[in-house]
């Protein structure tokens, strides 16, 4: 089992203690940062290395307003629109002691979010919480002895789109009803928002309610799930731990980089687009990538300054996990100009099936967990 690359133990080791915030109380601190304008995809420049994700920040009071063009940038050209809800369109409650019901209405249409909370059985309430996107990929014993709650975020509420089996397509889902000028969205975004819909609710409801802290949020997947954690995480600033299990191309692995590699790994043109805006294939495939705004490694860096772990699988050529070593090596200058280099990490490793955790990588897991959500 050859670990390819750990920029974690590197990170940790040359990290100060910086007092910047670990997580936040609201889903977007910068909103009125957002980008209104955009040039056209055949006007933009071409850039042939990674864009400079700290363009115009000389401090970290410049990175509120950076983040925001950066989110705005990938809604526009690559995922589509998450839409901001206004106060009294969520509503929530518990059903039994632990289902979470989280109900939205939006043009008199309502979507309703269902998850089941799993408790711990040690520690006390308010519970830290690990959401998995679809299914909580990490083994459970990660958990065992942790007081952390879990629940998983069920995607298909929002849109049921499926790589196999019968599913709806653009223009179907329930997401569709509520927002139907935002039908040629991709599902990254359509289940952003239904994730903090879901933090919507444990907020409103509260710890003594819900017996979970909503300042400890964690959330996980793996393969096209890890793609989802990942973008709930960066779209959503109160999730304080992100953390992505193999997410592949569209994911975390550059879109440059992985349109460069000679194998065949998921890159821009070979996707799936029900995840993504059809329009980003159209204006961006072959060598326009080139001309693409910004890259994954801004995906990732949204995401600071909260605690991200990359987890990559070298055995499946398809991940493009040499591009996602690209792309955290660049990400990771970030968290490094901010001197909180320790709360990002990338650990790549073969030698397991996909999605299966090995030994080997139980310790960074345990150890961002411990220091992330149980601090």
């Amino acid at each position: 089992m050859k670990r390819v690359l750990s920029l974690a133990t590197l990170l940790m080791a040359a990290a100060t203690m910086v007092a910047q915030p670990r997580v936040y109380d609201k889903e977007n601190t910068g909103a009125q940062y957002v980008l209104t304008r955009f040039a056209a995809p055949s006007e933009l420049p071409v850039i042939k290395d990674l864009p400079d994700a700290l363009q115009g920040v000389s401090g970290f009071g410049d990175w509120e307003r950076r983040r925001n063009e950066i989110g705005s940038l990938i809604q526009h050209y690559g995922i589509g629109t998450k839409p901001a809800v206004e106060p009294g369109q969520v509503q929530a409650h518990m059903e039994g002691d632990s289902a979470l019901v989280v109900d939205v209405t939006v043009g008199g249409e309502t979507l309703t979010l269902r998850s089941t909370i799993h408790y711990p059985h040690v520690g006390r309430p308010p519970y830290a919480l690990m959401i998995g996107t679809d299914m909580l990929a990490l083994p459970p014993q990660l958990f065992e002895g942790r007081p952390v709650a879990f629940l998983n975020f069920h995607s298909a509420q929002v849109n049921d789109y499926k790589q196999w089996g019968p599913h709806h397509d653009r223009g179907e889902h329930a997401f569709d009803r509520l927002y139907p000028t935002l039908t040629a969205n991709g599902a990254y975004s359509e289940w952003a928002w239904g994730m903090s819909r879901l933090i919507d609710g444990l907020q409103l409801l509260g710890p003594e309610v819900t017996k979970i802290d909503t300042r400890r949020i964690g959330v996980s997947g793996c393969s096209y799930a890890g793609k989802m954690a990942l973008y709930c995480g960066a779209f959503d600033e109160r999730i304080a731990l992100t953390i992505a299990q193999e997410p592949g191309g569209g994911g975390a692995a550059a879109w440059r980089a992985s349109y460069e590699l000679t194998d065949n790994v998921e890159n821009l043109d070979k996707t799936d687009y029900h995840w993504f805006l059809e329009s980003q294939r159209d204006n961006f495939g072959g060598d326009n990538v080139y001309r693409l705004p910004y890259d994954q490694h801004e995906l990732c860096a949204m995401v600071c300054p909260r605690a991200l772990l990359l987890l990559g699988n070298p055995d499946f050529v398809w991940l493009a996990d040499a591009s996602m070593r690209v792309s955290a090596e660049a990400a990771a200058k970030v968290w490094q100009r901010f001197g909180i280099g320790d709360r990002f990490g990338c650990d790549i490793i073969g030698g397991h099936g996909h999605c299966q955790l090995p030994l080997s990588q139980y310790a960074i897991v345990q150890s961002f967990i411990d220091r992330y959500l149980l601090y």
